[in-house]
């Protein structure tokens, strides 16, 4: 028999029950920001007009677009093994990438507003087999719910970085509650198995980062073609996934550097696409000329800055530059995910703050596999160099591809270490097959 919740966890329940009949103002309001999709807030409540597929149903929960594509190489593993998956996350950004680079058969959801009744009727509805959470989105009622129903569920690339461990320790009590109902934690790291161990977690096990055995993300060939045509001769420089209070930063570089390289053409790809037409007007103020991909417009032999404010097309410009900035990094966000960019032949520049990704970027930079900038100024230097010494460029290239080709293998972990729930799922649909 579970312990009895503590007292933080009833009141969360208790409040989150009386929050329901807030949901409908607090849906328009987020309609309003862009934060939901008009057409599927009933998903929000617990509703779907989907149906459940018949047979066993694997549930993966993540946060948003980085969690959902760290599982997009399981996910193909599981759909090998002819398992159905239900995908569930919290942000429109997350759902434009399902529709984008998953197979139709893979059904996306938007995760309940965590109040009991809105969970109730999403697990009514999908009764999922085995419950799999990415990294450390942990929804209390979600939780709590799937596990009065018994279903087993794991956390998969679970990351626990120091400030949240700091606040979690605050609250002992809460979180060993909840973790606690996992049946197994696979960690990224093992700091990051220590801190769940620590937090409460049973059968903890550091099985590596899934980020790190993502494939490469795809790229439309003719639009490649046409872009490298219209780039031709030029030095490019990408600046993947900014945040603000980075932009202004990457044009007052390309000003810096375009005395050295006058035809540099710099490529912002903001994090959030609908930041496009604000660095717009930033480029503009700077006296460049600048040219914004969400319009249709081109980087023509005049643009300086080219805003790729669209969704789901990095794999186009990582292929397209020799040289990646990793946006996040020069603010306190902690930095972006950088293996996609190795992947693709991209010499990584990154400044301090890459807390989210802290193995990573420190594994890359020990071999010299990325260059660390650590403030506006490096960052002109490291750039500067890049650009005028291909060799050194591709030196870092091949270190870093070999660092990741090192700190691969998450995904054969992981796969092992759910052998047990994917053994009984297989059972299972061997005796719904004989009957």
């Amino acid at each position: 028999m579970a312990n009895p919740l503590p007292m933080a966890l009833r009141v969360y329940r208790g409040l989150s029950s009386a929050a329901v009949p807030l949901a409908p103002a607090l849906i328009r309001q987020r309609l309003k920001h862009g934060k939901e999709d008009p057409e599927r807030t009933d998903e929000r409540r617990g509703l779907s007009h989907d149906t459940r597929p018949q047979g066993p149903l694997v549930w993966i929960h993540g946060a948003s677009v980085g969690e959902v594509l760290a599982a997009a190489a399981l996910i193909e593993r599981l759909r090998a093994l002819n398992i159905r998956i239900l995908l569930t996350s919290g942000t429109v950004t997350s759902a434009a990438i399902v529709a984008k680079r998953f197979p139709p058969d893979v059904i996306h959801q938007y995760v309940p507003y965590d109040t009991p009744r809105f969970v109730e009727r999403f697990l009514d509805h999908w009764r999922p087999s085995l419950g799999l959470f990415i990294e450390s989105d942990l929804w209390p009622n979600l939780i709590l719910a799937g596990a009065s129903r018994r279903v087993p569920m794991v956390v998969i690339n679970g990351r626990m970085s120091p400030s949240s461990f700091a606040r979690w320790r605050r609250m002992a009590g809460t979180i060993s509650a909840l973790l606690g109902r996992f049946d197994v934690c696979l960690a990224q790291s093992q700091a990051d198995a220590e801190r769940f161990s620590a937090l409460g977690a049973r059968n903890v096990v550091a099985t590596g980062n899934l980020k790190l055995d993502v494939p490469a993300p795809p790229a439309d060939p003719a639009k490649l073609d046409r872009l490298a045509a219209m780039t031709r001769g030029r030095p490019v420089i990408v600046a993947a996934s900014t945040h603000p209070g980075e932009d202004e930063i990457l044009i007052a570089a390309h000003k810096a550097l375009r005395r050295s390289h006058p035809s540099l053409l710099s490529v912002i790809v903001p994090r959030h696409p609908h930041r496009g037409p604000g660095i717009a007007e930033l480029v503009a103020g700077a006296g460049l000329q600048g040219a914004l991909r969400s319009r249709e417009e081109q980087p023509l032999a005049g643009t300086d800055i080219y805003v790729a404010d669209t969704m789901g097309e990095l794999g186009l410009f990582y292929r397209l530059a020799p040289v990646v900035f990793m946006g996040g990094s020069l603010v306190e966000h902690g930095g972006q995910n950088p293996i996609e960019a190795v992947k693709l032949g991209a010499a990584i520049v990154h400044g301090p703050h890459v807390f989210n990704f802290t193995d990573v970027y420190e594994a890359l930079d020990k071999a010299a596999g990325a260059r660390l900038a650590h403030d506006p100024d490096a960052l002109v230097r490291q750039l500067r160099q890049l650009l005028a010494e291909p060799e050194a460029c591709n030196d870092l290239v091949a270190a870093g591809a070999g660092v990741v080709d090192q700190l691969g293998g998450a995904l054969e972990r992981t796969m092992s270490a759910l052998e047990p729930y994917l053994l009984q799922i297989r059972l299972e649909m061997g005796a719904a097959g004989d009957a």
